[in-house]
């Protein structure tokens, strides 16, 4: 059987890709490194990645993911800073679902930044 693929799009196997920072075996190098684990921690129902990844001046104290919402793709739109030498960076992307059959498309800006050494989502706009 063929390992599953990342539900982030980068066509790895979720184990050598997304799979890595939700277990803690590895640290997100870039912002959209980030975001793209953060999508894929909605698409495998990994809340405590998405509380874990979030900055703790903006989190919620918790978090419910729907089960009913389907992630089904996304698309990287654009990326300023966010490199592995900087300390913020935004990406443009959007997120693709389906609950029941109907189709829905989140478009956002996130904003991220450096928190101790580590890439943290500090909040978006949606557009």
């Amino acid at each position: 059987m063929a390992p599953r693929r990342c539900p982030c799009g980068t066509g790895l196997p979720y184990a050598e890709c997304c799979g890595r920072l939700h277990d803690g075996t590895a640290a997100a190098a870039t912002a959209e490194q980030l975001m793209r684990s953060r999508y894929s921690a909605f698409a495998v129902g990994d809340a405590t990645h998405l509380l874990a990844t979030w900055d703790p001046a903006a989190r919620p104290r918790s978090l419910e993911l729907d089960p009913a919402v389907r992630w089904t793709g996304l698309e990287v739109l654009a990326t300023t800073g966010g490199g592995p030498f900087d300390t913020e960076g935004t990406v443009t992307f959007r997120a693709h679902s389906r609950v029941g059959g109907e189709e829905h498309v989140q478009a956002e800006r996130s904003r991220f930044r450096r928190l101790q050494g580590r890439w943290v989502y500090v909040d978006g706009d949606l557009g």
